[in-house]
């Protein structure tokens, strides 16, 4: 098994005392001891670090039970700036965020159908990075790093899209192609791991030891929070429940197989659901998957009874594929994240957890909430964005390391 080094560990903790800081900004040494199970001495040589590089601001005292005030510190949110790129089949979207990830800026790039050439994506990303640092007045040096989401399966290291099946990508070096239209400081990652992050830090995960976010948009996957952390799996491709088989024989998916929980659930799915109940229902844009499901949600609300039938029938896929979920996994909760799931919202939900309760054992079922992600801007921007607040503390960690010795310097 590999071993994180002492710089590892340091990154780690410093990233989880500014997450807890975030979280529960303002607080003291103290309660972040308490919170991250971390010594109080380390919790406050960590804090003065975070100072130091102005990411802490000291906001005070509170007083403390028979003791000495206890000193409270919080995010300084224009410490800097950071970026969250979500990369979706139809869309781009980017989210510039302060340091306390609060939205300061948004922007858009729609992508139409025969537009996924990697260049191409790129070329939307880097038009919306650019239109968020203007739009929010942000000078570049403030940029800490820029949290990449794309779909399917990712190579962190080498910043490689492996393979995105929808896109039929293979061995795409994407970081590359993006730094040479971005010059700040980019992380690579998968939209799975962005909302799980999104959720643990902001959502219906944030406390919880164990969390199953289900990503509904184009693609389809299952981010995995376990023990309290991120599960990323051997070779960062845990999630991909979108491409485990449902149906025997069934639909043809783009990674090749048949009956993929995605073919089902996904948005081109649920269109497939529409055309063979009703062929030529008012619901159907043959080529906008987005305006498809407005018009289902819509018609739900309404009670078109084919719209009604076909939420009722989605959920009961996405239920028997949430049940092995629930029995595999025993989670504390279970979040519907992403556009599809958002867009459909309650109606779905009701007939899921109906679903859920037809399929999986009665034990792990009664320990399980399924819920909505409450998160209100993409969580895929900002599970991204910090991916990359996450390598900006390494890349401080590493120059730090890089440095002479104080002591041995001034004796030069």
């Amino acid at each position: 098994m590999k071993r994180g080094t002492s710089r590892d560990i340091r990154t780690a903790n410093r990233y989880e005392v500014l997450r807890q800081i975030i979280a529960e900004s303002p607080t003291s040494r103290q309660e972040l001891a308490a919170a991250t199970g971390l010594s109080l001495a380390t919790v406050a040589t960590l804090v003065g670090e975070l100072l130091d590089l102005g990411m802490l601001t000291e906001v005070g005292f509170e007083d403390s039970a028979g003791g000495r005030p206890r000193g409270l510190v919080a995010v300084n949110a224009s410490g800097g700036a950071l970026i969250g790129v979500d990369i979706a089949e139809t869309y781009v979207r980017v989210e510039l965020f302060d340091l306390a990830l609060n939205v300061l800026a948004r922007a858009d790039e729609d992508m139409r159908p025969g537009e996924s050439r990697p260049a191409q994506v790129v070329g939307h990303v880097a038009a919306a990075v650019d239109s968020v640092v203007a739009q929010a007045g942000v000078e570049c040096a403030r940029v800490l790093g820029v949290g990449v989401s794309v779909p399917g399966q990712v190579d962190r290291a080498t910043g490689i899209a492996e393979y995105a099946p929808n896109w039929d990508w293979h061995d795409v070096p994407l970081l590359d192609l993006l730094s040479e239209q971005i010059s700040h400081p980019l992380y690579l990652d998968n939209p799975l791991r962005a909302c799980a992050v999104a959720e643990l830090w902001f959502g219906a995960a944030r406390g919880r030891g164990d969390a199953v976010v289900v990503n509904l948009g184009t693609g389809v996957g299952a981010g995995l929070a376990l023990g309290g952390g991120l599960h990323r799996g051997v070779s960062n491709s845990a999630g991909e429940w979108g491409h485990t088989t449902l149906v025997l024989d069934g639909r043809l998916c783009h990674c090749g197989n048949h009956g993929c929980v995605e073919t089902y659930v996904g948005a081109p799915g649920i269109m497939l659901n529409i055309r063979e109940l009703s062929p030529r229902s008012p619901l159907l844009h043959p080529e906008d998957q987005t305006a498809t499901i407005d018009a289902l949600a819509r018609g739900v609300a309404a009670q078109d009874p084919v719209a009604v039938k076909v939420v009722r029938d989605t959920a009961r896929y996405l239920g028997a594929g949430i049940a092995d979920l629930v029995n595999l996994l025993n989670p504390e909760v279970v979040v519907l994240s992403s556009w599809v799931a958002a867009t459909l919202g309650e109606p779905l939900l009701e007939e899921v957890r109906e679903a859920v309760a037809r399929h999986a054992l009665n034990r792990p079922l009664a320990a399980t909430e399924i819920v909505l992600s409450p998160i209100p801007t993409d969580p895929v921007c900002l599970g991204a964005a910090t991916f990359a607040l996450e390598g900006a503390l390494s890349s401080i960690t590493q120059k730090a390391s890089q440095r002479p010795n104080r002591r041995t310097w001034s004796k030069q």
